[in-house]
């Protein structure tokens, strides 16, 4: 089983435990919608896939275990890091690099590292375009319209 796929198994592992079937739900959904975006993203501007996959799929992680969205940027993080650590496939300068990219992933306004941006883009994207039918009464941020554009969307 490669990298992701056991990734895949510890996470499914996580939210499966969720008793609330509404999280347990949203957290599949949308952990494995950031992955996806994120590798997209990742593979558009010449990053590592795999590594941006690992981010979106972790990045909310501890949110999605207890339900507690508290400091879960920090939490999701720690999580993050022990998870990774049971995959050798992972050097622990990739864990970091995963980790530090889950840490910032709210800080929308900053620009960190690459691998950090497409988390925040992807994570973004993945909210707006959850039900495309519905849109959220915020209108799309700069941030937002850009990634879009980057893929040759305009909202």
């Amino acid at each position: 089983m490669d990298a992701l796929e056991q990734l895949r198994a510890a996470i499914d592992a996580v939210l499966d435990r969720q008793a609330d079937a509404a999280t347990r739900r949203n957290g599949f959904v949308h952990l494995y919608g950031v992955a996806g975006l994120c590798a997209l993203l990742a593979l558009r501007r010449g990053l590592d896939a795999q590594l941006a996959a690992a981010a979106g799929m972790l990045h909310d992680i501890s949110a999605y275990q207890t339900g507690d969205m508290t400091d879960h940027t920090r939490r999701s993080s720690d999580l993050a890091r022990g998870m990774l650590a049971a995959i050798p496939a992972f050097t622990p300068a990739q864990v970091q690099q995963i980790c530090d990219a889950i840490l910032r992933h709210d800080e929308k306004l900053a620009v960190h590292q690459p691998l950090d941006e497409v988390l925040k883009d992807a994570d973004l994207m993945q909210h707006y375009l959850y039900n495309p039918a519905v849109r959220s009464r915020k209108p799309p941020t700069d941030r937002l319209r850009a990634a879009m554009r980057e893929l040759g969307i305009a909202l």
